[in-house]
């Protein structure tokens, strides 16, 4: 590390009934990994978006390589030297990499000559790209690819990094740090947000700390344990998620046979899935992202159409019912797109609750909707899960995303279903909501629940899951007791070593 890069003085953003950030201060050097920590709100993500020339602050200043720094916008911020990749893709599948590159340059070359620019900037970083392969071909740890690419070719002096391992397997994750660590070897600056202590610990040099806005501290991540560094962030101590003990009761969801084509071009096709949980049972699906998750929870959901057989509920074919009647059935899901998918952005939380608590919590009565009530079970999930937002008139959208997880998360909990599938349950959540989430869903199979975990985080299965298979391809692995399984198993798992497809239990 060399001389300063980045100095942050005083930065201060309100929004209405929100201080996001209130008197900020930090500097960042030159070839130096700094992350910067906090819970959900905490307002990382409204501190690099003034950085990055999204948003105006109210007061305060920067300094960039020594000179006043104010971004108007990121067209400036770039063309300052600061670049930044996002945590959800901005990509067009039916493009191709180079096509999807020459959209984010101001000034793009001849396709040609950019593809040969990807070749080399790709092979120098090991990246590894094809710039004429179509982006919806890519796997996820690929499409990332693309966006650091694109940053890579602005030549930036200083990059930012919005949880970039949250899609990625382990291996694409060391492949990732080596090649933040070449940039900083040249004096590229790394400004890093991620929720995943352990990986802070392993890159990072230095770490600011916020919480409710305000910097509470800095520490060194290799000196700094992930508890320490998770209870400096809530300010204070959190228990670890933890089971009750009691005895699975009967088969809940008994899933047969299952096969779904692919919905779309860029989508998984689900091929001969079996699976059972049972009553009071946690069952972990892991997998690469891509690898036919999504699909899974759309068709236990009732998104997509089933045979009628190839799901059964408490005994009953369900196959056939549409995703109302498998609600009322006690049959909830909580999909991985949170906004969007889960919650309408424009919609306010206590209007996000109607869409799916309608019957389960008897919001109308004589077809009129009981907008006091629903404002009432918004308020209780927004109470029981620390849902950091000024009520439950806010709309979705305004919510930092691992709030809205906790929103959305909690509004299926607390409609206490029979059989819960939530897929990525915790991404984006800081250390204290995720063990908060984790303990909720164990709490919830403790009183009966059959709980269904689709994650691409093996930490977060092998805390909470009683059994565990892993997705390839659209097919299912052997599902075995998650006690005693090791690393290199689950491995050969994901990879599609797939052995025995059906495995009841």
């Amino acid at each position: 590390m060399t001389g300063e890069l980045l100095s942050v003085s005083g930065l201060t953003k309100a929004y209405p009934g929100v201080l996001a950030n209130d008197k900020v201060s930090f500097t960042l050097r030159e070839g130096e990994v700094h992350a910067l920590l906090g819970e959900n709100g905490a307002g990382k993500s409204t501190m690099v978006k003034m950085i990055y020339g999204l948003v105006k602050p109210d007061s305060g200043t920067m300094a960039f390589r020594g000179a006043p720094y104010a971004p108007s916008d990121p067209h400036a911020a770039r063309g300052a030297g600061v670049a930044m990749v996002f945590q959800h893709f901005s990509l067009f599948d039916a493009m191709s990499v180079a096509e999807n590159v020459a959209l984010g340059m101001e000034n793009p070359p001849a396709l040609r000559d950019l593809a040969s620019r990807i070749r080399q900037v790709s092979e120098n970083y090991g990246l590894p790209l094809d710039p004429h392969r179509t982006v919806g071909d890519l796997s996820a740890g690929e499409r990332q690819r693309v966006e650091i690419i694109r940053c890579l070719l602005q030549g930036p002096r200083l990059l930012i990094m919005d949880e970039p391992t949250s899609v990625l397997t382990p291996q694409e994750v060391e492949i990732l740090f080596q090649t933040l660590r070449k940039l900083t070897s040249e004096g590229v600056a790394i400004l890093y947000i991620s929720h995943k202590l352990e990986e802070i610990r392993a890159l990072c040099d230095h770490a600011t700390i916020l919480r409710l806005g305000r910097n509470v501290g800095t520490c060194v991540p290799r000196d700094t344990s992930a508890r320490e560094m998770a209870e400096l962030m809530v300010g204070g101590a959190f228990a670890a998620p933890a089971r009750a003990g009691g005895d699975m009761g009967p088969i809940a969801l008994d899933v047969t046979g299952l096969s779904v084509a692919a919905p779309g071009q860029f989508g998984t096709s689900l091929r001969n899935i079996h699976f059972t949980v049972r009553q009071g049972e946690v069952l972990g699906l892991g997998g690469v992202a891509g690898n036919g998750q999504d699909e899974l929870l759309a068709a236990l959901s009732g998104e997509l159409p089933v045979d009628a057989e190839a799901i059964r509920l408490h005994g009953a074919p369900v196959g056939h019912l549409d995703p109302a009647a498998r609600r009322a059935l006690g049959l909830l899901t909580a999909p991985e797109e949170r906004l969007g998918h889960a919650a309408a952005p424009d919609m306010s939380l206590t209007e996000n609750t109607v869409l799916t608590a309608v019957r389960r919590e008897n919001l109308m009565r004589n077809g009129f909707l009981r907008w006091g009530a629903a404002e009432e079970f918004a308020r209780r999930i927004i109470t029981t899960f620390d849902v950091r937002t000024p009520g439950p008139a806010t709309a979705a959208r305004a919510l930092s995303g691992g709030n809205l997880q906790k929103f959305v998360i909690g509004r299926e909990v607390l409609q206490r279903p029979g059989v819960l599938v939530v897929n990525q349950p915790t991404w984006g959540v800081d250390a204290a909501a995720a063990a908060a989430i984790r303990q909720a869903l164990l709490d919830l199979a403790a009183g009966g629940t059959a709980v269904i975990c689709i994650s691409q985080d093996l930490d977060e299965l092998m805390e909470i899951s009683d059994r565990f298979g892993a997705l390839n391809e659209g097919r299912l692995s052997e599902i075995k007791p998650t006690r005693g399984l090791g690393v290199e198993e689950i491995g050969l798992m994901m990879g599609g070593a797939h052995g025995m497809e059906v495995a009841h239990g």
